[in-house]
């Protein structure tokens, strides 16, 4: 993994950003999922901070405010008393998308790992409570082996190979997005109606 990340880090802030937004675009379906099942929160709210993200990779010239953004986005957090496994999952998006807004307003080097970090452990938390292994060896073997990891290492795989690929234009932006959205299923092999 270290090699991974390690190529994370030696992009360039920009690829970086689409990185992160193609991981928060697949995290985007387990906010929705928590929105939909607790009526709390904005689907809608989120989607836009993440179009405006995409806006500003694909025209540098784009004047957003992402401090205002990241403000709005912290309205959006799940209520900071509801530790349930979804509250959890729709933080994770939040804190995603929060990182990278980071990056928009100024230094962020560490977001790029934070965001690739939260989605797989999104990924094993779901694992854990899906399978309900005691044994944390086992367990640790459970969630290396899991479906559901492979497909999560193999997507950020992809992701990385594809912004390190080529010129980042406004293509190559659209097949990223794509690829983040996933068809709608979220690294949990989750999706909900737009």
């Amino acid at each position: 993994m270290s090699g991974f990340f390690q190529r994370l880090q030696q992009l360039d802030p920009r690829r970086q950003q689409a990185f992160m937004a193609a991981l928060c675009e697949r995290l985007l379906p387990n906010y929705r999922l928590y929105a939909e099942t607790t009526g709390q929160g904005d689907p809608h709210g989120i989607r836009v901070i993440l179009d405006l993200v995409w806006e500003r990779l694909a025209v540098k010239e784009a004047r957003i405010d992402f401090d205002r953004q990241a403000e709005k986005l912290a309205d959006l957090e799940p209520p900071g008393e509801d530790d349930s496994f979804g509250a959890r999952r729709a933080l994770e998006a939040v804190v995603a998308l929060s990182a990278l807004l980071d990056t928009l307003r100024g230094e962020a080097p560490e977001a790029v790992l934070e965001v690739s970090r939260a989605s797989r452990s999104g990924v094993r938390a779901y694992i854990e409570l899906t399978e309900g292994e005691e044994d944390a060896a086992r367990l640790g073997e459970l969630v290396r082996g899991h479906p559901l990891m492979a497909d999560e290492n193999d997507f950020q795989d992809a992701v990385l190979e594809a912004v390190e690929a080529g010129e980042l234009d406004r293509e190559a932006l659209k097949a990223l997005r794509r690829l983040g959205r996933n068809e709608g299923v979220s690294n949990l092999g989750l999706s909900a109606e737009e």
